[in-house]
C-alpha cells in the first residue's frame, strides 16, 4: 500500500513505470518540506524490493526493514544523517565525501534486494563538488540501482542534474485532506484537527508531527506572544528582535522564514477578519485576538505590511544583510489607532 496521502498523479505515475518495467534510474521528487516526498521515496523503495504480487504490501520483511530503516540495500543521504553534527550545521552541504561514498555502495550488486536505492534528502544543499560527482554517476546508471533526489527548491540544482532525473512535484494538500486525515486517526478533537489543518498549509507531514509533539505547538505559541507584542514596542525594542532574529538566521535559515510565514499568515488573517471572511483563518485559536486587533488597522495598512513582509522573505532569499531586512520590516510595522489596545491571551 502507497502510504503517501494526496499525492495521486506522483503515486499513479510511479505505479504505472512499476507495472511495465520502466522504471527511471533517478528521480527528483519537488516540494515544500513535510509534504510527503520522504514517504515516497520509501514508499517507492518498498515497491521495488517488495515480495508480493501487488507492492508495496508493508508487510513483508523487505518492506518492513524498509519502513524502520534497516534494509541493507535503502540508503539516505542528507544533512541530519551523515557525518557529524557539529561539522554539518557548520558548512550545511552535503559533501563530496558522502557522494562518493554512496557511489562506491552503489558500484556492488544488491545485498538483500532487487534493488539499490539512494534517497538524497535536501539535494538542492549538495555542494557544487557534490552535485558534479553525482552527475557522473546519473550520466553512467549502474544496473539495478535508483537514485531518488528530494527537494524543496530545484532552482538550487544544476541543471544538468535536474534534465537526468524524473521530475515529480508533490504539492501541499487541500486544508480538507489533511483535517480527514488528522480525524482518521480516531483520537482527535475536531477543533485541534482543524487548528493543525490550518497550521500545516497542506504539509501532513508537518501536521502529524505536531499531533505527537506537544513542542511543536508551544514553540509556535511563544513566537506568536513575540510577533503580537512586537507591533507595540519601541523601536530598541523591535530592532533587537530583528537582531536575534538575524544572528538566527545564520544558524537556520529555515527557522526564520517560519517566523516570516507567521508574521503573514497573523496579518493574512487580520485581513480576512476585517472583511468578513472569519472562516477562512489560518489562526483558528486566536479568532478573538484578531477580531481585536483588527479595529486597530485599516485594510490599506494591513495590505502594505503583507507586502512588506514578503518583501523581506525575497530579499533574505536573496542573500541580502538579513539584519537590515529585518530591521526595514520592523520599521514598517504600521501604527495603531489612537487609543485602541489589544488582548493579547
Amino acid at each position: 500500500m502507497w502510504q503517501v496521502v494526496g499525492q495521486a498523479r506522483a503515486v499513479s505515475l510511479l505505479r504505472v513505470s512499476l507495472e511495465r518495467k520502466v522504471v527511471a534510474h533517478a528521480y527528483l521528487f519537488v516540494g515544500p518540506p513535510h509534504v510527503g516526498k520522504m514517504t515516497l521515496a520509501l514508499n517507492l523503495a518498498q515497491a521495488l524490493n517488495c515480495e508480493a504480487a501487488e507492492p508495496p504490501c508493508g508487510e513483508c520483511s523487505s518492506c518492513q526493514k524498509i519502513a524502520s530503516a534497516k534494509h541493507a540495500d535503502v540508503q539516505i543521504i542528507g544533512l541530519a544523517i551523515n557525518g557529524d553534527s557539529t561539522e554539518i550545521k557548520s558548512r550545511a552541504e552535503i559533501s563530496i565525501d558522502q557522494i562518493r561514498q554512496m557511489q562506491h555502495s552503489a558500484s556492488l550488486p544488491p545485498f538483500e534486494g532487487r534493488y539499490k536505492v539512494f534517497i538524497i534528502d535536501g539535494a538542492e544543499k549538495l555542494s557544487s563538488g557534490a552535485a558534479n560527482c553525482l552527475l557522473k554517476t546519473l550520466e553512467e546508471p549502474a544496473s539495478k540501482v535508483i537514485f531518488v533526489l528530494l527537494s524543496t527548491n530545484d532552482n538550487l540544482l544544476p541543471a544538468t542534474v535536474i534534465s537526468r532525473c524524473q521530475r515529480l512535484e508533490l504539492s501541499p494538500l487541500a486544508t480538507t485532506e489533511v483535517e480527514a486525515a488528522l480525524t482518521s486517526r480516531g483520537d482527535m478533537a475536531t477543533q485541534r484537527a482543524k487548528l493543525l489543518a490550518r497550521l500545516s498549509h497542506g504539509r501532513l507531514g508537518w501536521a502529524l508531527s505536531a499531533a505527537l509533539d506537544a513542542s511543536l505547538l508551544q514553540q509556535r505559541d511563544e513566537r506568536m506572544q513575540e510577533l503580537l507584542k512586537i507591533t507595540d514596542v519601541d523601536y530598541e525594542e523591535s530592532f533587537a528582535y530583528a537582531a536575534a532574529l538575524a544572528a538566527q538566521f545564520s544558524q537556520s535559515r529555515e527557522a526564520v522564514q517560519e517566523v516570516l510565514n507567521m508574521w503573514r499568515d497573523w496579518w493574512r488573517d487580520l485581513l480576512l477578519v476585517k472583511i468578513g471572511c472569519n472562516e477562512a483563518i489560518t489562526n483558528v485559536d486566536l479568532e478573538t485576538t484578531l477580531i481585536d486587533s483588527a479595529g486597530s488597522y485599516n485594510l490599506a495598512q494591513i495590505r502594505a505590511f503583507i507586502n512588506s513582509i514578503q518583501a523581506a522573505g525575497e530579499q533574505l532569499g536573496q542573500n541580502a544583510n538579513p539584519q537590515l531586512a529585518l530591521e526595514t520590516l520592523m520599521l514598517n510595522i504600521p501604527g495603531k489607532k489612537e487609543g485602541v489596545s489589544v488582548n493579547y491571551g
